[in-house]
């Protein structure tokens, strides 16, 4: 297909994807997750398991238990995946007891690093420490606190942050709040993670991310969070509005006019960014950037900074490094110090946003 259309009707380009696989191929991904020997007397079981997990798949069953949409949706009558609608639902519960002005303070500490000693590094994390400082912090200021341990990814069983597929590039009210691009049960794509995490930043009036530099950039489990919370900068609550994923009424509705809504605004947040050799500034710019991007306001210089622990020292004794940076260890606390205080004006009212009434002109 070309790529001249200039007439501005809605236009979806295909072709880039490829078909369903083969049966044989099939098998071979499904077997693979029973190479166990354990496994071997329940072969002729798994085999009519893998019946099933074929036809769904032919048959691209998504969502296969769903209910009406219901009152409040654009299509009352659209089936809905049940497991969307209960995660919004909890959205939704979280969004009113946040609000509440009676609700205690609570702030979200994000240990960023992949690392943590019960899968392979086997030693914890520098980034955990920091988050064990910052939480007693938030405790002598009275405010409430939630971990959110982003090294789960790669130490417990089926626990996955899966990739944003882009769908706002196609068109932002194919973005749905909270993402329905998962489960997909067809591809096995469950145990998705981000669900409960939407529900965590929700609930909270703060957030304070600690987080180490990976090759110049966030660590993978960061970097695929922050990409499946591109649906609470803009996204659509409403699957009905596009029944679930076409294209075309996406982009319908989205050259219609779009308010791309933010559903993050108005917390606080913090970050702290540390490495070995190179990039904590970029990654700190970038972090902050995006935070500022969603509506989150930033609670002063010393809650948003980046350090260097064990500058081209050793990665052996980067802990004992840490154990010496009392300024440092200081410098976090006073972080989480300052997201406690931007949290206590902002629901105060005594610190709102200057820009808060005004719309942007390009809100994409």
């Amino acid at each position: 297909m070309t790529d001249d259309n200039t007439d501005g009707a809605v236009d979806v380009r295909t072709g880039q994807a490829p078909g369903k696989l083969a049966r044989n191929e099939f098998h071979l991904k499904f077997v693979a997750s029973f190479t166990d020997p354990r496994f071997d007397p329940l072969r002729t079981e798994i085999g009519r398991l893998e019946d099933v997990a074929w036809q769904n798949y032919c048959d691209s069953r998504k969502a296969p238990v769903t209910e009406k949409a219901g009152p409040g949706f654009a299509d009352p009558d659209y089936d809905l995946s049940v497991e969307w609608k209960a995660a919004r639902d909890r959205l939704l519960a979280a969004e009113a007891v946040q609000k509440n002005p009676a609700t205690p303070s609570r702030v979200l500490l994000v240990c960023a690093s992949s690392r943590n000693d019960g899968t392979c590094p086997g030693e914890m994390s520098k980034s955990w420490r920091m988050i064990d400082w910052a939480r007693t912090a938030l405790a002598t200021e009275g405010v409430e606190t939630d971990v959110l341990d982003l090294s789960l990814t790669t130490s417990t069983y089926a626990h996955h942050i899966h990739p944003c597929k882009g769908c706002a590039s196609t068109a932002m009210p194919l973005c749905h709040w909270p993402c329905s691009c998962y489960p997909n049960h067809s591809l096995n794509q469950v145990n998705d993670w981000m669900n409960e995490i939407y529900e965590r930043w929700v609930a909270a009036h703060g957030v304070l991310i600690i987080t180490p530099t990976y090759w110049y950039q966030s660590p993978s489990p960061l970097k695929s969070m922050i990409d499946r919370l591109v649906c609470a900068d803009g996204g659509n609550p409403d699957p009905s509005s596009t029944h679930g994923k076409k294209a075309v009424e996406a982009k319908e509705i989205e050259l219609a006019g779009w308010n791309y809504p933010k559903h993050l605004a108005g917390r606080a947040y913090g970050v702290v960014v540390h490495g070995d050799v190179a990039g904590v500034e970029a990654q700190r710019r970038n972090l902050s950037d995006w935070l500022e991007w969603m509506g989150l306001v930033g609670a002063g210089p010393q809650a948003v900074f980046d350090r260097y622990v064990g500058y081209y020292e050793s990665y052996a004794q980067s802990h004992q490094t840490l154990d010496k940076e009392t300024a440092f260890q200081e410098e976090v606390r006073n972080a989480a110090r300052a997201v406690a205080q931007c949290v206590r004006d902002l629901r105060a009212g005594r610190s709102p946003r200057p820009d808060r009434e005004l719309r942007r002109p390009r809100p994409k």
